[in-house]
């Protein structure tokens, strides 16, 4: 799983595993060491919510997803979902959990995990 975050926007992206993983154990997390301090990231399944919702303590980042999402990226093409959570002060925290799809240009990153992009000539 990656994440990226940029302003009030936290996007996360997620491998085959990863989406197999979250349908089965309800949770996908990963983590970046600073050394001195880890900063986590995770995917959560929840049963009593209608919509995406995020959270940060203690140095993680937790968004929770619903049941019927996840079965829908478990067991569909559907690409992912997106909400806007309203944070308070008239601004909001957009929120984006999407399939990762293998890039079209050249990189050397390990793409054997990601999604085939629909973008791609044969």
């Amino acid at each position: 799983m990656k994440i990226r975050i940029k302003g009030n926007s936290v996007r996360l992206r997620l491998t085959k595993t990863d989406v197999r993983s979250l349908g089965t154990a309800g949770v996908v997390s990963d983590k970046t060491s600073f050394g001195t301090a880890v900063f986590t990231y995770q995917l959560q399944l929840s049963s009593n919510q209608n919509d995406m919702n995020a959270s940060f303590e203690n140095g993680t980042v937790t968004v929770f997803i619903p049941e019927s999402m996840v079965n829908t990226l478990v067991h569909t093409e559907r690409i992912g979902f997106d909400t806007r959570q309203d944070i308070g002060h008239g601004e909001t925290l957009f929120i984006l959990v999407e399939k990762d799809f293998q890039c079209l240009d050249h990189t050397i990153e390990d793409q054997s995990d990601m999604y085939i992009n629909p973008n791609k000539t044969c």
